[in-house]
C-alpha cells in the first residue's frame, strides 16, 4: 500500500496548496462567495458536476448497484435530472438576481418577509448535508489507514474545513476542478472497465446474476418516484446548488455549463451501477452493499491504480462537504445572523470594509467546520438525517421558490403559510410513519401547495413595486446590490 499511501498524502497536500492559493484571490465578499460570479464553462461544469457527485453517488451508487444491478442507477439518474431540469429552465435567470442565498431570492420576490423562516430550514439541510459528507470520510480512511472511525472523520473534516476557511469558494472551486478530474480518470476510466474485465464481461455477469439485476425498473416504480421527489426536486431548491449557479460567469455558461455537468452525471449514474453488479459476481456474500466499493476497489485494483481509484472516492466526498460546508455558513450568516444583528443592535458603521465582509465569512465557515466535525462525530444514523434534511428542504422550500419564479400572484403569505405548513406535515408524518418512509414527501408537498395557493389567491396580492424590481432583476437590468460598504481610503 506504500504507493497509494503516496497517491493520496500528495492529494491531500494539493488541496490545501489550493486552499492557501485561494486565500489570496478571495478579497472581496463576491469573490470569496461565489468566486467573483466570473467562472467560464469548462470550470463552472467541472465545479458544478464534482459538487453533485458526492459520496452517496460513488459509495452509494455502487452499493445500489451490488443490491439492485443496473436500476440501481436511478438515484444517481435522478440527481442528473434534477440538474438538467435546473440548468435548462431556471439557471440563467438565478444567475441574473446577483444574490447569495436562497432566502435573498424569496426577499426579493415576496418583499422582504419570507425569508428569515427559509434561512433557518435551509441552514438544517445544509448542516445534515456536510454532516452526512463528512462521516463518509470514516469508511474511506478505514479502508485506506485502518484508523478509528472519530480520527478518520477529524482528518478528513480539518482538510476540508481548512481550505474552505482559507479560500471560500475560489478554493473550493479549484479543489473540486481537481477532484473532478481525479474522480473521472478514478471511476470511469480505471475502475469501470477494470471491473467488468474482472467479472468476466457483460455475457458473464448476465450468466452468474438473476435476470432482475438487468431490468431497467428492478428496483421498484415507487423507489424511483421517491427518488424523483427528493433528488430531483430538491436540486432545484438546494443552497448548495445554488451557489454554484451564481459562480457562473454568464447566463450561457450557467445554462449550458449545467446542462453538460447533468449529462455526465448520468453516465456517472450508470457506470456505478455497472461497478456495483460487477461487484456481486465478484463477492456475491458482502456483509454491506455499501461495501462493494471499497472491497473491489482494494481487492482487484493495482498498486497506484488503487490509490487513485481511492483518491477518487475521497474527492467525491470531499467536493459535497466542502460545498454544503460553505453553503451552511453563508446561510448562517447572511440569512440568519445578520437579521439577528440587525435586530439587537444598529447596523455596522462606515468603519466596516470589504475585508471585514471575508472575515466574518470565514469565521463562520470556520464555526460551522467545527460544529459539523463535531456532530459527525456524536451521529450515528446518517440516511436518517439525510432523509430529514431532504424532507424538510422539498416539503417546507420547493413551493414557495418554484412559485415565486413561475407564478405571478404567490404572496408572502402563502409562501410563509406553505413553509410552514409543509415543514410541519413532514416533521409529523416522520414521527407517524418513520422517518424513512415514503408518505411525509408523498403528502407534505401537496400540502404545501394547496396552501401555497389558497392562501396566495386569500391575501392582496405583492405589491406592484416589488414585482417590477423582481422583474428587472431576473431580466439582469438591475446592478447587483451592494452588501459592503466600500473600503475606506485610509485603509
Amino acid at each position: 500500500m506504500a504507493v497509494d499511501y503516496v497517491v493520496i498524502v500528495v492529494y491531500l497536500a494539493g488541496m490545501l496548496a489550493m486552499g492557501w492559493w485561494g486565500m489570496r484571490r478571495a478579497k472581496s465578499k463576491s469573490e470569496f462567495l461565489v468566486a467573483g460570479r466570473r467562472l467560464g464553462p469548462a470550470m463552472y461544469s467541472g465545479t458544478m458536476a464534482a459538487i453533485v457527485l458526492g459520496g452517496a453517488s460513488t459509495i452509494g451508487g455502487v452499493g445500489l448497484g451490488y443490491q439492485y444491478g443496473l436500476s440501481g442507477a436511478w438515484m444517481v439518474v435522478t440527481i442528473g435530472l434534477g440538474l438538467l431540469a435546473l440548468s435548462v429552465f431556471f439557471s440563467a435567470r438565478i444567475a441574473r438576481l446577483k444574490v447569495y442565498t436562497v432566502s435573498e431570492m424569496l426577499d426579493l420576490r415576496y418583499g422582504g418577509r419570507a425569508g428569515v423562516v427559509s434561512g433557518v430550514v435551509m441552514w438544517a439541510y445544509t448542516l445534515m448535508l456536510a454532516v452526512t459528507s463528512t462521516i463518509a470520510y470514516a469508511t474511506i480512511f478505514d479502508v485506506l489507514f485502518d484508523v478509528n472511525r472519530t480520527l478518520a472523520i477529524i482528518l478528513g473534516g480539518s482538510i476540508v474545513v481548512a481550505y474552505s476557511t482559507l479560500g471560500g469558494m475560489w478554493s473550493i472551486t479549484l479543489t473540486d476542478m481537481v477532484q473532478f478530474v481525479v474522480k473521472t480518470i478514478g471511476v470511469l476510466l480505471l475502475l469501470l472497465p477494470i471491473a467488468v474485465v474482472k467479472a468476466g464481461g457483460f455475457s458473464e455477469m448476465k450468466a452468474q446474476l438473476p435476470t432482475s439485476y438487468f431490468d431497467p425498473l428492478g428496483v421498484g416504480g415507487e423507489t424511483i418516484f421517491t427518488y424523483v421527489l427528493i433528488y430531483t426536486f430538491g436540486m432545484l431548491i438546494g443552497q448548495d446548488i445554488w451557489q454554484r449557479v451564481f459562480t457562473a460567469g454568464s447566463d450561457r455558461t450557467a445554462k449550458w455549463g449545467g446542462t453538460i455537468a447533468g449529462t455526465y452525471c448520468l453516465v456517472y449514474a450508470v457506470a456505478g451501477a455497472v461497478i456495483g453488479t460487477a461487484a456481486k459476481v465478484l463477492y456475491p456474500k458482502l456483509g454491506s452493499p455499501d461495501d462493494a466499493f471499497a472491497t473491489i476497489v482494494k481487492d482487484e485494483l493495482p498498486m497506484g491504480v488503487r490509490g487513485l481509484v481511492l483518491a477518487a472516492a475521497l474527492a467525491a466526498v470531499m467536493s459535497t462537504s466542502s460545498g454544503a460546508l460553505i453553503a451552511c455558513a453563508t446561510v448562517a450568516n447572511n440569512d440568519i445572523w445578520s437579521r439577528l444583528r440587525g435586530v439587537i443592535r444598529k447596523p455596522a458603521g462606515e468603519g466596516e470594509g470589504e475585508h471585514d465582509e471575508v472575515k466574518g465569512n470565514r469565521a463562520f465557515i470556520l464555526a460551522m467546520g467545527v460544529a459539523v466535525i463535531l456532530i459527525a462525530i456524536a451521529l450515528n444514523d446518517v440516511v436518517e438525517a439525510l432523509t430529514v434534511a431532504y424532507n424538510l428542504l422539498v416539503g417546507g422550500l420547493l413551493v414557495p421558490i418554484l412559485g415565486g419564479l413561475l407564478w405571478k400572484r404567490g404572496t408572502a403569505q402563502g409562501a410563509l403559510a406553505a413553509v410552514a405548513v409543509g415543514g410541519l406535515a413532514v416533521v409529523g408524518l416522520m414521527a407517524a410513519y418513520g422517518i424513512l418512509a415514503n408518505e411525509p414527501v408523498y403528502y407534505g408537498l401537496p400540502a404545501s401547495l394547496a396552501v401555497y395557493v389558497a392562501v396566495s389567491l386569500a391575501t392582496r396580492p405583492t405589491d406592484e413595486a416589488i414585482l417590477t424590481a423582481w422583474r428587472e432583476r431576473l431580466a439582469g437590468r438591475a446592478p447587483e446590490p451592494r452588501s459592503e460598504p466600500a473600503v475606506p481610503t485610509h485603509q
